[in-house]
């Protein structure tokens, strides 16, 4: 396959990939952008899962105070080095998080956070629902389940859909995050004041 540089470059703009892994995953697309995006997308994750375990002791606390100054949100995100930290594609990231909360209004970071008395009032809820509706007790077990997954989703802020991208989950943008700037980055936590 013919290098085409024009579409190299774009694919490395869109995932942050080095020129080489790009060449890669064309080849394996057969020189299809989207699905050498994929590739690399699906690749980053796997690169990310490997870091994900490294200490993280590195970082900023951002704050966004939303125009009008009703609503203002901190988020600490964390990295490897404080090299990584001062760049400018982390504190973008940073940014766009805190606008992300300010927007998203999470109230946990994720499913395990979440109370146990919290999702069983939830299920309490949904069997009521489902009761009133006239479902069938055997479908119920895998409607609750949905209904909490949907929950999760618009609760805790890694499996929210992102703000900027709604088919990503912000789980999704740190990995790919991971996998751009090859360190292990994670939410150390956030706050969201309003009035």
């Amino acid at each position: 396959m013919a290098l085409d540089l024009k579409l190299i470059s774009e694919i490395r703009e869109i995932t942050g990939a080095g020129m080489n892994d790009v060449k890669i995953a064309l080849d394996e697309a057969d020189g299809d952008k989207e699905k050498a995006i994929d590739i690399l997308r699906k690749k980053g994750v796997v690169k990310a899962a490997k870091k994900e375990d490294r200490a993280t002791s590195q970082g900023v606390v951002h704050a966004y105070i939303h125009a009008g100054g009703r609503v203002g949100t901190l988020v600490k995100l964390m990295c490897e080095t404080d090299f990584v930290a001062r760049t400018d594609k982390f504190q973008a990231l940073a940014h766009d998080l805190a606008m992300h909360v300010a927007a998203a209004n999470p109230l946990y970071m994720a499913e395990s956070d979440v109370p146990e008395a919290v999702i069983e009032k939830e299920k309490e809820i949904y069997r009521e629902q489902l009761r009133a509706e006239g479902k069938s007790d055997a479908v119920w077990d895998k409607i609750l389940e949905g209904k909490l997954q949907k929950f999760f989703a618009d609760v805790c802020l890694l499996q929210q859909p992102y703000f900027k991208e709604e088919s990503t989950t912000v789980k999704q943008v740190v990995q790919n995050a991971i996998a751009t700037m090859g360190e292990n980055i994670q939410i150390g936590g956030f706050s969201r004041l309003s009035l």
